[in-house]
């Protein structure tokens, strides 16, 4: 109730900020776990995607955010799981794997998880490498994995800029990808490879960003 609440009044106010122009809305599965996999220009990209998914998306969080006892801090976790944030460990052991495990759970129940494969925002606006845990959760889970492509959100707020701005975004949804081909397969790093290289094909053709075959390296602080 409160998600939905909250969706109708943030929506419009990001209809009237960045008049977001949505392309293949239709290509979303009306039900069943899904994987949506999108390009990453900015922070924005997790609060304008769900504002336009008719289904509630579910992005990984770090835990901090649901940390604290005061009335802020239970009110910060309220806000974050209601707009689908899940909260996982950062652990530098355990992060990657701590993060498939999460995303895993909420695609068993038939929720809608979304990823970005870059594992961060391209602070150059091209397209990289995406990682495979995007692969080894279709393979794992037996899902669909529906590209997405986000234009224009590295414009509502540009490196040196205080506060954001409004700016048109454009968001364009392909056709879900079906790896069934490859059951029984996620264990291969070969075939995690394949699979992770087909959706970020996928996500450039949508997007028209220029493609680069190495990961993006994290920033030195985040």
């Amino acid at each position: 109730m409160f998600y939905r609440a909250l969706r109708a009044v943030c929506a419009v106010i990001a209809k009237v900020l960045f008049r977001p122009k949505v392309e293949g809305l239709e290509n979303i599965p009306a039900g069943g776990g899904v994987i949506l996999a999108s390009n990453h220009l900015s922070v924005f990209d997790s609060i304008l995607i769900p504002l336009v998914v008719p289904r509630q998306v579910n992005f990984l969080a770090k835990e901090e955010y649901f940390q604290g006892k005061s009335p802020y801090h239970r009110a910060r976790t309220a806000f974050m799981r209601a707009i689908g944030q899940v909260p996982v460990q950062r652990g530098q052991a355990r992060a990657g794997v701590a993060a498939l495990e999460v995303a895993s759970k909420v695609l068993s129940k038939g929720d809608v998880f979304g990823i970005y494969p870059e594992g961060t925002r391209s602070r150059d606006l091209r397209l990289h490498r995406g990682h495979t845990g995007v692969g080894q959760l279709a393979l794992s889970n037996g899902v669909p994995v529906v590209p997405m492509a986000v234009i224009g959100t590295d414009r509502i707020q540009p490196p040196g800029q205080r506060f954001p701005r409004p700016a048109r975004v454009t968001i364009r949804i392909g056709k879900a990808l079906d790896f069934s081909r490859y059951d029984g397969m996620a264990g291969s790093p070969a075939i995690r490879r394949a699979v992770t290289d087909e959706i970020m094909y996928s996500i450039m053709e949508l997007s028209g960003q220029e493609y680069v075959d190495v990961y993006h390296k994290l920033p030195d602080a985040a």
